[in-house]
């Protein structure tokens, strides 16, 4: 988001066009003007209208970028990703559901929900898994105290190259949330740095899901403020919605301060779940899905699909849909893990599934008889227009 400082809280720059355009408009107002400029009166020498594009599209992209994937200790995968009303697409994803060598019955996911530009979600998305791996601290004897250990370590030594590269290619307003799981054969390990989520389904319900980093949340605000910032409007200097991610370098420029210090911190929270027999789903997505869904809702509507659909594709599509028709405005990315435990294909619900659908039809259909003969009934015999409303609803379900 471009924002422009006044005083010592950072506005947004939409909220600096809009106060532009109200100043303007009560000044035509009372100079007897219609809008805009007041009559007959010029910008200013020097000064430039600053035209700032909307963040949003008039229509919504609805390509969808799908993947899936399996792993060879029975995981099952899939991706779906939308730009949605979005201006741009700035969301990234990982999945490699084998991390290779002693390594081979680990998996790594994760969502890069980027902010203020895509450049750095992406970069994050091409160099993180990397630098986790290279502090040495996951192995066959699947410490969780390493491991998380690790995981910390390869947040702030990406943010830490990052800085370097953002320097030199101008990326320093950029930030991007991450979500991630890393999966071991004993431990389930949820990673969190901003306000993606992660949400894992055991027997049916909610069993774990992380925690949003939000500028008000006490903690978080209590750093901000120590770090020389304030939270207004529920965002950091009343701009950035996030209080933890990787690159907004612009925030973490408080002297005599760690990273994980500062107003926008590195430093993810790292949380490790034993892994359970129970297990059936696990679920990494962007604000996009979870601004419009709770746990509860989407624990209950993945269990439900599962029953029915064998393609996760269709199932993640399905939730994209979903979110898009709930009213997110927000790109749109989710990945859905499957394990051996995970709902199966049920006669009884696929009959349920059928009858329901024909139901649709009946209650569509009837509508449409009764739309058609309100439009004709004026003009016809009543007993030609029951034809003419069959006829025109057949043909409306044949389009």
């Amino acid at each position: 988001m471009r924002t422009a400082r006044k005083g010592s809280v950072e506005m947004p720059a939409f909220v600096r066009q809009l106060v532009k355009e109200t100043e303007k408009r009560v000044s035509s107002f009372f100079k007897g003007g219609r809008g805009g400029a007041a009559e007959g009166e010029q910008p200013g020498k020097g000064e430039k209208e600053e035209v700032i594009p909307s963040p949003y599209l008039d229509r919504p992209v609805l390509d969808k970028l799908m993947e899936e994937g399996c792993a060879r200790w029975g995981l099952t995968y899939a991706l779906g990703s939308m730009q949605g009303w979005r201006a741009n697409m700035e969301d990234f994803h990982n999945c490699v559901p084998q991390l290779g060598g002693e390594l081979a019955d680990w998996s790594f996911f994760a969502v890069f929900d980027g902010h203020a530009g895509s450049m750095v979600a992406q970069y994050c998305s091409q160099h993180l898994l990397g630098h986790i791996l290279a502090t040495g601290g996951m192995g066959p004897e699947d410490d969780p105290e390493k491991v998380k250990g690790a995981i910390i370590e390869g947040f702030l030594q990406t943010d830490k190259h990052l800085h370097s590269v953002a320097r030199r290619e101008g990326w320093e307003r950029g930030g991007t949330t991450v979500v991630a799981t890393l999966i071991s054969p004993y431990y389930i390990y949820f990673t969190n740095c901003g306000d993606s989520r992660a949400m894992l389904c055991r027997s049916g319900q909610v069993c774990f899901s992380t925690e949003d980093h939000k500028p008000y949340s006490p903690l978080e605000k209590e750093r901000i403020e120590s770090a020389g910032g304030s939270v207004s409007f529920q965002r950091i200097n009343g701009s950035l919605a996030v209080s933890r991610a990787l690159g907004d370098f612009s925030y973490k420029g408080a002297e005599n301060r760690t990273p994980s210090q500062q107003m926008v911190s590195p430093e993810p929270e790292v949380c490790v779940v034993e892994r359970s027999p129970a297990d059936e789903f696990l679920v990494l997505a962007c604000d996009g899905v979870w601004d419009t869904i709770s746990n509860e809702e989407l624990c209950a509507f993945i269990h439900n699909r599962l029953r029915v659909c064998t393609d996760l594709r269709d199932v993640c599509s399905q939730v994209i849909d979903l979110c898009l028709y709930k009213g997110s405005l927000d790109n749109i990315s989710i990945i859905l893990l499957c394990f051996p435990g995970a709902p199966q294909l049920s006669a009884e619900a696929l009959h349920q599934e059928a009858e329901l659908e024909d139901l649709l039809e009946s209650k569509v259909a009837g509508v449409w008889v009764q739309m058609l003969s309100w439009i004709f009934s004026p003009r016809i015999h009543r007993g030609t227009v029951i034809n003419v409303n069959i006829n025109s609803v057949v043909f409306m379900c044949a389009i």
